[in-house]
């Protein structure tokens, strides 16, 4: 039976090859968005996604699934050997949960690693996709890594609560702003994060590079892009965006000051107008 969060539905989905934590809102509406979580230590798409799923869930049908190697879906017994066999099981769960409760045709909102699948499925199975939100973006040629980044990789050296929750400082702007948003959810990210099967996949999936899109490929993208950015990300620099921004046909780009990876949670109000002025062809 489902848990009732709110209006967030969450199950265990079992489709042929995965089962998908899948978390769920706003099913009585018409048009669906697929929320694509980011990586990083304990990561969750609940974690990612709340605010998103329980006020843009009022307006759209929201789904946000743990991804294949992440919180409480399904793992691989076994590391993966490169990024392109984690991307091509990433692909594979997301068609079968389309596929597995019928929607032919959704809109996807990407944050960081879920950006580089958005677009890897908008090279696969352009026909199941209309607009796409890309927050935060990174795996472009000019993408910065920063000493951030490289300290969050490193997490599993010698994990702590501690160490999480600096890490988590680092993702924003105003970390003294964010300090509340921050604790609230540091001892479910902990708890996931010191899991064996997510310390495997999460350790499996940092060792693999990520390859960017050819440009060839992305000048062929005809869907609608909206690329959102924090001007002060330390994570996945802004350039990211900017690159993309030259190189997708319809693409336009806001960029938020004094804030940094976490748009959906810094300028939460402001993302969640800007997403749903965007899915209603409104800007």
């Amino acid at each position: 039976m489902a848990l009732l969060t709110n209006a967030v539905t969450q199950e265990i989905v079992q489709t042929e090859n995965f089962a998908t934590y899948l978390n769920r809102s706003g099913e009585q509406n018409e048009q669906t968005i697929l929320f694509l979580h980011g990586s990083g230590p304990g990561v969750t798409a609940f974690a990612n996604w709340r605010p998103a799923l329980e006020e843009v869930g009022e307006q759209f049908q929201c789904l946000a699934p743990d991804l294949y190697g992440f919180g409480k879906s399904s793992h691989p017994d076994e590391p993966l050997k490169n990024r392109q066999e984690w991307m091509d099981q990433w692909i594979s769960q997301t068609i079968e949960l389309l596929d597995h409760l019928k929607l032919e045709k959704v809109h996807v909102v990407g944050n960081s690693l879920g950006c580089s699948i958005a677009l890897e499925l908008l090279l696969e199975y352009p026909e199941r996709f209309d607009q796409i939100v890309l927050m935060g973006p990174g795996g472009t040629p000019n993408t910065k890594l920063s000493f951030e980044l490289a300290r969050a990789k490193g997490f599993y050296d010698n994990p702590s609560k501690k160490k999480l929750k600096q890490i988590m400082g680092w993702f924003v702007y105003d970390e003294k702003a964010m300090q509340p948003v921050i604790d609230s959810i540091l001892d479910v990210r902990y708890q996931t994060a010191m899991q064996p099967e997510v310390h495997r996949s999460n350790d499996s999936i940092f060792s693999t590079a990520a390859v960017p899109v050819p440009v060839v490929a992305l000048n062929r993208i005809e869907n609608e892009v909206l690329l959102v950015h924090g001007l002060n990300d330390k994570v996945c620099s802004v350039e990211s965006s900017y690159y993309l921004a030259q190189h997708l046909k319809k693409a336009q780009l806001h960029v938020f000051g004094q804030c940094g990876h976490w748009a959906q949670l810094e300028k939460k109000d402001s993302f969640h107008e800007l997403i749903q002025a965007f899915f209603n062809k409104k800007i």
